[in-house]
Protein backbone atom coordinates (compact mmCIF):
# COMPACT_ATOMS: atom_id res chain seq x y z
CA UNK A 1 0.00 0.00 0.00
CA UNK A 2 1.35 3.48 -1.08
CA UNK A 3 2.24 5.49 2.00
CA UNK A 4 1.76 8.87 0.12
CA UNK A 5 -1.85 8.03 -0.44
CA UNK A 6 -2.25 6.87 3.09
CA UNK A 7 -0.94 10.19 4.55
CA UNK A 8 -2.04 13.12 2.33
CA UNK A 9 -0.30 16.55 2.95
CA UNK A 10 -2.05 19.04 5.15
CA UNK A 11 -4.04 21.74 3.38
CA UNK A 12 -2.25 25.15 2.75
CA UNK A 13 -3.66 28.04 4.75
CA UNK A 14 -3.97 31.54 3.10
CA UNK A 15 -1.46 34.26 4.32
CA UNK A 16 -2.75 37.74 5.06
CA UNK A 17 -0.42 40.83 5.28
CA UNK A 18 -0.77 44.60 5.56
CA UNK A 19 1.05 46.58 2.86
CA UNK A 20 3.59 49.18 3.99
CA UNK A 21 2.65 52.83 3.50
CA UNK A 22 4.24 54.48 0.43
CA UNK A 23 7.66 56.01 1.08
CA UNK A 24 8.30 59.67 0.10
CA UNK A 25 10.56 60.32 -2.81
CA UNK A 26 14.20 60.35 -1.93
CA UNK A 27 15.68 63.89 -1.66
CA UNK A 28 17.75 65.03 -4.59
CA UNK A 29 20.43 66.67 -2.42
CA UNK A 30 23.36 65.43 -0.43
CA UNK A 31 23.83 66.30 3.18
CA UNK A 32 27.28 67.65 3.91
CA UNK A 33 28.92 67.98 7.29
CA UNK A 34 28.75 71.40 8.94
CA UNK A 35 31.77 73.64 8.31
CA UNK A 36 32.84 76.14 10.93
CA UNK A 37 34.95 79.01 9.53
CA UNK A 38 38.31 79.40 11.10
CA UNK A 39 38.58 82.21 13.63
CA UNK A 40 40.88 85.08 12.57
CA UNK A 41 44.13 85.16 14.44
CA UNK A 42 44.93 88.13 16.72
CA UNK A 43 47.77 89.18 14.41
CA UNK A 44 45.41 89.36 11.45
CA UNK A 45 42.90 91.42 13.44
CA UNK A 46 45.64 93.85 14.45
CA UNK A 47 46.69 94.21 10.82
CA UNK A 48 43.12 94.92 9.68
CA UNK A 49 42.65 97.52 12.43
CA UNK A 50 45.94 99.22 11.59
CA UNK A 51 45.11 99.44 7.88
CA UNK A 52 41.63 100.80 8.67
CA UNK A 53 43.05 103.49 10.94
CA UNK A 54 45.58 104.52 8.31
CA UNK A 55 42.85 104.82 5.67
CA UNK A 56 40.61 106.86 7.99
CA UNK A 57 43.48 109.16 8.90
CA UNK A 58 44.34 109.67 5.23
CA UNK A 59 40.74 110.55 4.34
CA UNK A 60 40.48 112.93 7.31
CA UNK A 61 43.77 114.61 6.33
CA UNK A 62 42.58 115.15 2.76
CA UNK A 63 39.10 116.43 3.66
CA UNK A 64 40.02 118.51 6.71
CA UNK A 65 40.18 122.20 5.71
CA UNK A 66 43.57 123.88 5.84
CA UNK A 67 44.46 127.55 6.03
CA UNK A 68 45.09 129.26 2.71
CA UNK A 69 48.65 130.13 1.81
CA UNK A 70 49.18 133.80 0.99
CA UNK A 71 52.38 135.31 -0.32
CA UNK A 72 53.51 138.74 -1.50
CA UNK A 73 54.82 137.95 -4.98
CA UNK A 74 55.36 141.58 -5.96
CA UNK A 75 55.90 144.75 -3.98
CA UNK A 76 56.64 148.01 -5.77
CA UNK A 77 57.30 151.34 -4.14
CA UNK A 78 55.66 154.16 -6.06
CA UNK A 79 56.41 156.99 -3.68
CA UNK A 80 57.49 157.61 -0.11
CA UNK A 81 58.09 161.04 1.35
CA UNK A 82 58.54 162.29 4.89
CA UNK A 83 57.82 165.76 6.19
CA UNK A 84 59.22 167.12 9.42
CA UNK A 85 57.58 170.57 9.38
CA UNK A 86 55.25 171.52 10.98
CA UNK A 87 54.70 167.92 12.09
CA UNK A 88 56.24 164.58 11.21
CA UNK A 89 54.12 163.39 8.31
CA UNK A 90 54.58 160.61 5.79
CA UNK A 91 53.24 160.05 2.27
CA UNK A 92 53.32 156.43 1.07
CA UNK A 93 52.29 154.84 -2.20
CA UNK A 94 52.79 151.07 -2.51
CA UNK A 95 51.61 148.50 -5.01
CA UNK A 96 51.38 144.83 -3.97
CA UNK A 97 50.38 141.64 -5.72
CA UNK A 98 49.13 138.96 -3.34
CA UNK A 99 48.96 135.29 -4.29
CA UNK A 100 46.27 133.25 -2.52
CA UNK A 101 46.70 129.47 -2.73
CA UNK A 102 43.96 127.00 -1.82
CA UNK A 103 45.33 123.53 -1.02
CA UNK A 104 41.91 122.02 -0.20
CA UNK A 105 39.85 119.74 -2.41
CA UNK A 106 36.94 122.22 -2.34
CA UNK A 107 36.73 125.86 -3.32
CA UNK A 108 37.28 128.82 -1.02
CA UNK A 109 35.54 132.20 -0.84
CA UNK A 110 37.25 135.06 0.97
CA UNK A 111 35.26 138.00 2.20
CA UNK A 112 38.07 140.51 2.82
CA UNK A 113 41.76 140.86 2.09
CA UNK A 114 43.32 143.55 4.25
CA UNK A 115 46.78 145.05 3.64
CA UNK A 116 48.25 147.31 6.31
CA UNK A 117 51.45 149.36 6.41
CA UNK A 118 53.19 150.25 9.64
CA UNK A 119 56.39 151.67 11.07
CA UNK A 120 58.07 149.94 14.01
CA UNK A 121 54.86 148.15 14.93
CA UNK A 122 52.63 151.24 14.63
CA UNK A 123 50.06 151.05 11.85
CA UNK A 124 50.05 153.98 9.44
CA UNK A 125 47.09 152.86 7.34
CA UNK A 126 45.47 149.94 5.56
CA UNK A 127 43.35 149.11 2.54
CA UNK A 128 40.78 146.35 1.94
CA UNK A 129 39.99 144.51 -1.27
CA UNK A 130 36.68 143.08 -2.41
CA UNK A 131 35.65 139.48 -1.90
CA UNK A 132 36.95 136.79 -4.21
CA UNK A 133 36.82 133.11 -5.09
CA UNK A 134 39.61 130.55 -5.32
CA UNK A 135 39.03 127.19 -6.99
CA UNK A 136 39.88 123.87 -5.34
CA UNK A 137 43.60 123.11 -5.50
CA UNK A 138 44.05 126.45 -7.26
CA UNK A 139 45.41 129.94 -6.71
CA UNK A 140 44.36 133.52 -7.35
CA UNK A 141 46.21 136.83 -7.61
CA UNK A 142 44.96 139.99 -5.94
CA UNK A 143 46.36 143.47 -6.59
CA UNK A 144 46.33 146.00 -3.78
CA UNK A 145 47.41 149.62 -4.02
CA UNK A 146 48.06 151.63 -0.88
CA UNK A 147 47.98 155.42 -1.05
CA UNK A 148 48.47 157.40 2.15
CA UNK A 149 49.06 161.14 2.20
CA UNK A 150 49.88 163.23 5.24
CA UNK A 151 49.81 160.44 7.82
CA UNK A 152 50.99 161.93 11.10
CA UNK A 153 53.52 159.94 13.10
CA UNK A 154 52.90 160.54 16.78
CA UNK A 155 55.25 157.98 18.28
CA UNK A 156 58.80 156.93 17.52
CA UNK A 157 59.58 160.35 16.07
CA UNK A 158 63.17 160.16 17.30
CA UNK A 159 63.72 156.79 15.57
CA UNK A 160 62.13 158.10 12.40
CA UNK A 161 64.45 161.13 12.32
CA UNK A 162 67.44 158.82 12.81
CA UNK A 163 66.26 156.56 9.96
CA UNK A 164 65.74 159.57 7.71
CA UNK A 165 69.26 160.76 8.48
CA UNK A 166 70.63 157.33 7.47
CA UNK A 167 68.51 157.33 4.33
CA UNK A 168 66.81 153.98 5.05
CA UNK A 169 63.43 153.58 6.74
CA UNK A 170 62.04 150.15 7.76
CA UNK A 171 58.37 149.60 7.02
CA UNK A 172 56.05 146.69 7.87
CA UNK A 173 53.29 145.31 5.67
CA UNK A 174 50.75 142.88 7.09
CA UNK A 175 48.31 141.08 4.78
CA UNK A 176 45.33 139.30 6.35
CA UNK A 177 42.70 137.25 4.57
CA UNK A 178 39.39 136.07 5.99
CA UNK A 179 37.75 133.28 4.06
CA UNK A 180 35.49 130.31 4.20
CA UNK A 181 35.75 126.90 2.58
CA UNK A 182 32.73 124.71 2.11
CA UNK A 183 31.85 121.16 1.13
CA UNK A 184 28.19 120.79 0.12
CA UNK A 185 26.24 122.40 2.97
CA UNK A 186 29.10 122.61 5.46
CA UNK A 187 31.47 125.55 5.82
CA UNK A 188 34.62 126.22 7.80
CA UNK A 189 36.02 129.71 8.51
CA UNK A 190 39.68 130.26 7.69
CA UNK A 191 42.16 133.05 8.34
CA UNK A 192 45.75 133.57 7.23
CA UNK A 193 48.34 136.32 7.63
CA UNK A 194 51.65 137.18 6.03
CA UNK A 195 54.03 139.93 7.17
CA UNK A 196 56.82 141.65 5.26
CA UNK A 197 59.73 143.72 6.51
CA UNK A 198 60.64 146.31 3.91
CA UNK A 199 63.59 148.71 3.98
CA UNK A 200 63.03 151.81 1.86
CA UNK A 201 65.77 154.07 0.52
CA UNK A 202 64.43 157.59 0.88
CA UNK A 203 66.98 159.07 -1.55
CA UNK A 204 66.22 157.08 -4.73
CA UNK A 205 62.72 155.84 -3.70
CA UNK A 206 63.57 152.13 -3.98
CA UNK A 207 63.22 149.02 -1.85
CA UNK A 208 66.63 147.84 -0.70
CA UNK A 209 65.47 144.78 1.28
CA UNK A 210 62.30 142.72 1.60
CA UNK A 211 61.61 139.72 3.84
CA UNK A 212 58.17 138.10 4.04
CA UNK A 213 57.05 135.32 6.36
CA UNK A 214 53.73 133.66 7.21
CA UNK A 215 52.25 133.89 10.70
Amino acid sequence: MDSSKANPPPPTLPIYYTPLPPQPDAPNYILLPLHHPATASPRRLHTICAVSLILLASVAYILYPSEPDIDVVRLRLNRVQFHTQPHVLVDISLFLTIKVCNADVYSMDYSTLDVAVGYRGKMLGHVKSDHGHVMALGSSYVDAELEFDGVEVFSDVVFLLEDLAKGTVPLDTVTTIDGRVGLLFFGFPLKAKVSCEVSVNTHNQTIVRQNCFAE
